[in-house]
Order: C-alpha cells, then structure tokens, then sequence
C-alpha cells in the first residue's frame, strides 16, 4: 500500500493528460493577446493627432453642441466602463473555460470578439465618426485609417453586444414562451426561427436604445443618413434608426442561433462543425472556427447594406453642426459643403470606386441658399 500511493499521485489520468495540452494553449492565447495589447497601448492616442483629420485652425477641445444632461465626463464613463466590464468578461470566461475547456458561449465572445478587425470597414460604410478624445489607435495605421476619423479602443466589447445581451435576453424569452405553451406549438417545433425571430425584436431594441444614448452622449455620430427611417435627423444626433438596428441583427441572428443547445445538449456551431468535419481531434477549434467564419460573413452582409446606401447617395442628412472641431469635417460626398458647414473638409480613404465616385470628393459644391448648416441660420 505504501509504495501504491505514490504511484498513483506522480502517474497523471489519462483525463488530465488530454487536458494539458489544450490548457497550455490556453495559456499561451492569453499571453499572445495580452503582448498585443501591451503593444497597442504603447501606441494608443487622443484627440486628432494625424495631419489626415486634424483641424490646426482650432485650439482646444470646442464643442458647438451639449451632450446629454450638458455633462462632460460621458467618455471617461464610456473607456472605464468598458475596461470593468471587459475584466469581468475575462475572468468569467477563464472561470467557465477552467470548469468546462471548450464551452461555446466562451468561443462566441471570442468570436464576436474577433469581428472587431473588420469594425474601421463597417465604420466607413455608415458614416459612422467617432470622437476623437476617445483613446484610439494610431489614425494612420493600415486598415485602422479607413474609419471616418479615429478607431476607438473601447469596440472591444463587442461580444457584449452582439452576442450575451440579445443572445440571453432571447433565450430567456424562449424559454417563457415554450413554458406556457403545448407541444405542437410552433416555438417546441421551429425553436431555431423561434429564436431568430425574438433575436431580430430584442437586437433592434437594444441596438436602438443603446446607440441612440451613445450618439446622445457624444461618443460617436453618424454623419450622414437617409432621411427616411431616421431619427432627429439633420442634427448630431441623428440615427438611422431603421437601417441600422435592423441590419446589425444580421450579426446578431446566427451569434444566438450558432448557441442553441437542442435537446441533446449540442450547441448549433458543434453541430455544424461535426457535419463539416473540421479537426475532428480538436472539437473546440472546429466549433471556434465555424462560429467565427460565419460571424464574418455577417458582419460583412451588414456592411454591404450601408455599403449601397453610400453608393446610391441615399445618405443625404448630415449632422449639424459638426461636434468635432478640432478635427476636419468629414465630407466624402460634398453635402456637408452643400449645406453651409464651415469647413475644412476632408474625404476620407476608400472614396473613390466604393463611394461610386471615379474622380473623388466633388470639387464644386455650391452652398444652398436655405443650407442649414449654414452659421448665420
């Protein structure tokens, strides 16, 4: 007996032989993210650095509009908010992973999570400006420079949004639904288009309700919009409300669905990945990679929607005044021009073929005699 007990603590079980090799790449992913984020800081910046957005006839940090309540300490509450909610985020995730190595929620954060290198894209197909206080990375690093002005740091929450609020707010609802209604009905029948459909409801709510307050509190804008199916339009608080919380939920739709467990305890993405038999040693890798395959289809699916707006010139509202100052207007098209905005102007990257725009920015853009982003109105 004496000389069993040792054997039986130095001899590892097969379980936790398997295990050490997927926990020490684990621990290498972290430490290969973190080294990227140390690196990113290094580099981080505020306020218009570049010469490519800076406006040098202003000094300062102006602000022609109020924000919401007239408080200024909205993007500091924004950076710190998302720095906590991204350490919970972490620990939570380390926490389940260590209790069940390759839980698909966790490979849906990452996932959504990994869409972010796509974001400067799907900043410049919505006209969407953010502020240039806001930490950022360099303007002028490659793909980060196709965004209308900066690429904030705090886009690294995404996971929170396109995938845990619509994701467990739908599933709850789901199941509330299939709780109070017989087995023939069609929420225990089609659960999937079920879920889809509550997806598309609570992800359009959410988004509304969140980027209405985002633009409200001067985080960001959307500098140009169609006119129709927007909100506050013509001010820097205009939303394209139906365009944009109706297409973000072409992301949000297959983030819920890929995590639907079905009766035998599988999420849609392991499913999917076992059919298309990806690494078939290596389950959490296939289902990683299914999930992060198609999210980026989607978000390219949602990109391409503002992508033909912008196109067709359909985005014709523009945001006045201008909230930023201190960097260039953002004019791609000349109807900020048109409208009387003081200048000066800057077109921005990608605005020549993909605007629909062979020559460029248009070089005469007459002032309308009713503009109203004209000072004097």
């Amino acid at each position: 007996m004496a000389s069993a007990l040792p054997t039986e603590r130095t001899q590892p079980s097969i379980g936790n032989a398997a295990a050490a090799p997927q926990r020490s790449l684990v621990a290498a992913l972290w430490i290969a993210i973190a080294a990227v984020l140390g690196v990113i800081a290094y580099h981080a910046c505020r306020g218009a650095v570049s010469p490519r957005i800076a406006n040098l006839e202003v000094t300062g940090v102006p602000r022609p509009v109020e924000f919401l309540f007239g408080w200024t300490g909205w993007l500091v509450l924004h950076q710190v908010g998302t720095v906590v909610m991204m350490l919970i985020l972490v620990a939570a995730c380390v926490r389940t992973w260590r209790r069940q190595p390759g839980h698909p929620y966790v490979l849906m954060v990452l996932a959504s999570t990994a869409i972010v290198w796509q974001d400067p894209i799907m900043n410049w197909a919505p006209y969407a400006v953010y502020n240039p206080q806001l930490w950022h990375f360099p303007e002028d690093w490659p793909l980060v420079r196709l965004s209308p002005t900066v690429e904030p740091f705090i886009v690294i929450g995404y996971s929170t949004f396109y995938f845990l609020a619509p994701f467990f707010a739908s599933s709850w609802i789901l199941r509330r639904l299939q709780a109070r209604a017989s087995a023939d009905a069609f929420v225990w029948r089609r659960p999937l288009i079920s879920l889809a459909l509550l997806l598309f409801v609570t992800g359009f709510i959410i988004d509304a309700c969140l980027e209405i307050f985002l633009v409200h509190t001067g985080l960001y804008i959307y500098s140009q919009v169609m006119p129709w199916g927007s909100v506050f339009a013509g001010t820097p608080f205009q939303f394209p409300l139906i365009w944009e919380s109706a297409l973000v939920t072409v992301v949000m739709i297959p983030a819920g669905v890929l995590c639907h467990r079905d009766d035998t305890g599988r999420t849609q993405a392991e499913k999917l990945a076992r059919r298309l038999r990806w690494f078939p040693t290596r389950p959490a890798l296939a289902t990683f990679l299914v999930m992060a395959g198609v999210l980026n289809v989607a978000y390219f699916f949602y990109g391409a929607g503002f992508g033909a707006i912008r196109a067709a010139k359909l985005a014709t509202a523009v945001a006045c005044p201008y909230p930023f100052p201190e960097a260039k207007v953002y004019d791609p098209q000349g109807f900020y021009e048109r409208e009387g905005q003081p200048g000066p102007y800057f077109e921005g990257h990608w605005n020549r073929w993909m605007t629909a725009q062979p020559n460029g920015r248009p070089t005469v853009n007459p002032v309308k005699p009713n503009g109203y982003c004209r000072p004097d109105e």
